[in-house]
């Protein structure tokens, strides 16, 4: 194709001026663009993700490759809290970020979120300083440069510490020529495939009469052309594509990257608002999923295993409760590996890292969602107060695989998932047999079935001898165990209060004891250390050393 389609997305805080510079920028408008939407307008504010283009020449340094046009497609996402989700299901799907900041107000709540979802989703990024029409001229540069020192000291703790600045006014044009310069300036050639799959993400789905159902969105992989059969996933329909349009303009074939229109017929546009269309039977329904989790570093609380959050993936979002599971060794699979033992853990490391460490997360999704693999998901607090002056954005992460049957938790995972508990059980000596025997108690309870742990290694702490459970010793609990190389000398000694000397303390202590019994305080002094494995999601509870 001799047209490369570029996608921006216009991120910013609510106000801060993003659809304004859409407008000034674009030549061509999508059907959902400049907040047309009649709740947008009566608002005020954009409520969904608004799609505009403008043409331009390849830059000086991309003449040689094979395209001979570039568009720009605009990407507007609200700016307001509550519709973060749209934000993140907007930017999946972007090639740079304008990062769209209030020259008057600096970086806000939004903002910082905004630019988290820059640093997950893009590689670069160009800050567009707003609204400079609004500062007095006497006083304009000065102003401009404090605010330009404070975002650079910003900056330098992210993944755009060299990001270009611009000052400019949307509204009044103002310096908009440096803006469209300066991305000329950064426009790479994404990696572009017409290879594999045919994935469509649609965000916009409307009839036209006479005509059929025009499904707008973003080729994710893969090329599509006209009389193609595609797949409505979440409805499992099949239509066959009618024609195509790239911003009014028709089209034969489409591939990763462009921006297009597919018109279907027999299709009722209330059924699909947003989600996935692609060549049949390639995107599945997951119910639960599995990731290898990133901590955002501005998300102040802990991250705990088998709490809910709100999980988006792609247009969707919905509630899901997360396990965490540690890979201790420095594999890092493409795909997840489902031949390994993990092991599980109760929070997210506090350094947000563990050397050699690996920290994955299996999410229990209370609703279905539609994805396919490697798609990013981001987990977030949604329901933290808008107020509050704090990053709702908690983890983030690449789908790895999941699982597609609504019944996995008892079907798929005690089969497929091999996640472990460390246990520690701590037990004392009831009394010396000989010198390979103990009999240990307060190991168990009365009721616990020892036999299952016949032959599980034990070590006495602090002597350090090591020895295994050889079987039950009655009912109540007690345990033999024996010791291959026997007990040591030191260990003998510290627990020599049987015979004659035990008599004696038992007269004088009028405490009744059996030959071989040890006091009290013999008993806490040495140890019986069982450790185990127990695994989770097991039907029976299985235990392993």
């Amino acid at each position: 194709m001799s047209i490369l389609n570029f996608n921006v997305g216009i991120l910013g805080h609510v106000d801060s001026g993003k659809t304004s510079l859409a407008k000034a920028l674009s030549t061509t408008a999508s059907t959902n663009a400049f907040d047309k939407n009649p709740q947008s307008q009566e608002r005020g504010i954009t409520l969904d993700l608004g799609f505009s283009s403008f043409s331009m020449d390849m830059p000086e340094h991309l003449r040689d490759s094979t395209y001979k046009q570039l568009q720009i497609t605009l990407v507007d996402c609200p700016g307001h809290a509550s519709l973060i989700r749209t934000i993140i299901g907007g930017a999946q799907i972007i090639d740079l970020m304008f990062l769209v900041i209030d020259v008057t107000k600096g970086i806000q709540t939004q903002t910082a979120e905004c630019l988290i979802i820059g640093e997950i989703t893009c590689d670069k990024m160009i800050v567009i300083l707003n609204k400079i029409d609004l500062i007095e001229e006497s006083q304009r540069q000065s102003t401009i440069d404090k605010m330009i020192k404070r975002l650079r000291k910003t900056f330098e703790s992210t993944k755009f510490p060299q990001t270009p600045i611009i000052p400019c006014s949307a509204s009044s044009t103002l310096n908009l020529n440096e803006v469209i310069s300066t991305l000329q300036s950064y426009i790479y050639i994404p990696q572009r495939s017409p290879d594999g799959p045919f994935v469509f993400s649609v965000d916009h789905c409307f009839s036209i009469r006479g005509q059929g159902t025009i499904m707008t969105g973003t080729v994710l992989s893969g090329s599509v052309k006209i009389n193609d059969s595609i797949e409505i996933t979440t409805l499992k329909e099949i239509r066959k594509v009618k024609s195509m349009q790239m911003f009014r303009k028709p089209i034969d074939r489409a591939i990763q990257g462009d921006r297009i229109g597919i018109c279907v017929t027999q299709f009722d546009p209330d059924q699909l608002e947003r989600g996935l269309v692609a060549t049949p039977g390639i995107i599945k329904i997951f119910h639960g999923l599995l990731i290898r989790m990133n901590k955002v570093k501005h998300f102040k609380h802990e991250i705990e295993s088998r709490t809910k959050f709100h999980i988006t993936c792609g247009h969707s979002t919905v509630m899901g409760k997360i396990v965490l599971f540690a890979d201790h060794s420095n594999d890092k699979d493409e795909k997840f590996n489902f031949g390994k033992e993990f092991e599980a853990i109760d929070q997210y490391p506090a350094d947000g890292s563990q050397e050699n460490t690996q920290i994955f997360a299996l999410i229990e999704l209370e609703s279905s969602i539609v994805c396919q693999s490697q798609s990013i998901l981001i987990g977030s607090r949604l329901d933290t107060d808008i107020h509050s002056n704090t990053c709702r954005l908690a983890f983030y992460g690449h789908v790895l695989d999941g699982f597609t049957d609504s019944d996995y938790l008892n079907k798929d995972l005690p089969a497929k998932l091999r996640i472990y508990k460390r246990k520690e059980k701590i037990g004392y000596i009831d009394r010396v047999v000989d010198d390979q025997t103990i009999i240990g108690k307060d190991l168990f309870q009365k009721e616990t079935n020892i036999n299952s742990f016949v032959n599980f290694k034990v070590e006495l702490q602090p002597t350090g001898e090591q020895g295994f459970i050889e079987s039950p010793f009655g009912q109540s609990g007690k345990f033999k165990v024996r010791f291959m190389n026997g007990l040591a000398d030191e260990t003998k000694q510290a627990l020599s209060s049987t015979g004659k000397g035990r008599k004696q303390q038992a007269k004088t202590t009028t405490t009744n004891t059996e030959e071989g019994e040890l006091s009290e305080s013999q008993q806490q002094r040495i140890r019986i250390v069982l450790k185990f494995k127990k695994y989770l999601f097991q039907e029976k509870t299985i235990i392993a050393q």
